[in-house]
């Protein structure tokens, strides 16, 4: 999967609003009966364009071939030694133009504040662009590191993700093929037909459970299926019951085999050889895109000595809610004497993209 572009930093738009503020802000400051007058500007240019060089000095240079490499005394040498020499070009230039062009001459010098005021104003106003120009390449620094850590993450969340999926698979062909295995020694027949229905899911497995998501009328099939399959060993003292509400031309899209888990528990935990035992699984489709899904299953627990491996399907299935549907789900478990109940609702329209 290709990263996605975010927009945030780097943005020209940026650049051409502040130096519009800049260029247009002394003139708020000024007489509103005074219009806008060329030679004023004029004289305010190289002003302004001693502000862009400092600012994008540093923006440019400095910035990134100094401070970012870790030389903070080398980056504050050089920018004192450039705001002080254009803040004395600034001033004394002003006063070499002046003097070479006598029509700029005041007929009458007022005595003014001292030349060192004016110097000191600019370096001022200099080092504040370059304060700016700091900022803005931190911001823009900072955007691009977090959304190159969220892609990172993205990343790891689909590796994991991807992992959780194929340990799935084996653990579901596993407890399949001992199903079938059962069967070949007491029922051949119903061996064979196991083994067709298991060709079925293994093609949903092969060809479907790549996707990260497949439509719910889809999944509702595969469960279908399985729920077919694993009748074929089931005893007559066993009832199992499916409600299935889900349009066959449903958009809503699910993550695969999230259920599949949870049904294979009702079939180990759920059955007895001797004892009457029912499942009742339903799958449908709520308003605004939540899928609910429920089973309910006579509980007969293992004993202690018959529990080697048993929980990892159902941990295998939490691990992926909390990947696929962070924060947009509730799963709930409870025992009613010997009854037990599983219930997942996830809505399929706030999955994490």
């Amino acid at each position: 999967m290709e990263p996605k572009k975010r927009k945030g930093y780097n943005n020209p738009f940026i650049h051409v609003l502040l130096w519009g503020i800049i260029f247009i802000l002394p003139y708020f400051f000024s007489d509103f009966d005074s219009v806008f007058q060329w030679k004023r500007f004029m004289r305010s240019v190289p002003e302004m364009l001693s502000f862009l060089l400092v600012f994008y000095l540093n923006y440019f240079v400095l910035i990134k071939q100094v401070l970012f490499k870790g030389k903070t005394k080398e980056f504050i040498f050089y920018n004192i030694l450039l705001i002080t020499g254009i803040a004395l070009l600034m001033h004394y230039g002003y006063e070499i133009y002046r003097f070479l062009n006598p029509e700029f001459r005041p007929r009458f010098r007022r005595r003014g504040p001292s030349p060192w005021f004016f110097v000191i104003r600019n370096a001022t106003s200099l080092l504040l662009m370059t304060g700016l120009s700091v900022a803005i390449r931190m911001s823009e620094r900072w955007f691009k590191v977090e959304n190159e850590r969220k892609e990172l993450e993205r990343a790891k969340s689909e590796a994991e993700l991807q992992n959780l999926k194929n340990q799935i698979s084996p653990h579901f062909l596993l407890n399949t093929l001992n199903n079938i295995y059962a069967l070949i020694e007491f029922d051949p027949p119903k061996a064979q037909t196991a083994v067709m229905e298991l060709s079925k899911l293994l093609r949903h497995l092969l060809y479907d459970n790549s996707q990260s998501y497949v439509p719910l009328a889809q999944e509702m099939s595969f469960i279908h299926n399985y729920i077919e399959l694993m009748r074929i060993r089931l005893a007559d003292n066993v009832t199992v019951t499916t409600h299935m509400n889900v349009n066959k031309t449903s958009r809503t899209m699910i993550a695969p085999l999230i259920f599949i888990s949870l049904i294979e528990n009702a079939f180990k935990h759920g059955v007895s050889s001797h004892k009457p035992s029912f499942i009742d699984i339903t799958l449908r489709e709520l308003p605004e895109g939540k899928v609910e899904f429920i089973c309910k299953n006579s509980y007969f627990p293992k004993t202690e000595s018959d529990k080697s491996g048993s929980g990892i399907g159902l941990e295998l299935v939490k691990k992926r809610l909390q990947l696929v549907y962070p924060g947009n789900y509730t799963w709930k478990h409870r025992i009613d004497g010997d009854v037990y109940t599983t219930t997942l609702i996830i809505d399929t329209k706030k999955r994490s993209e």
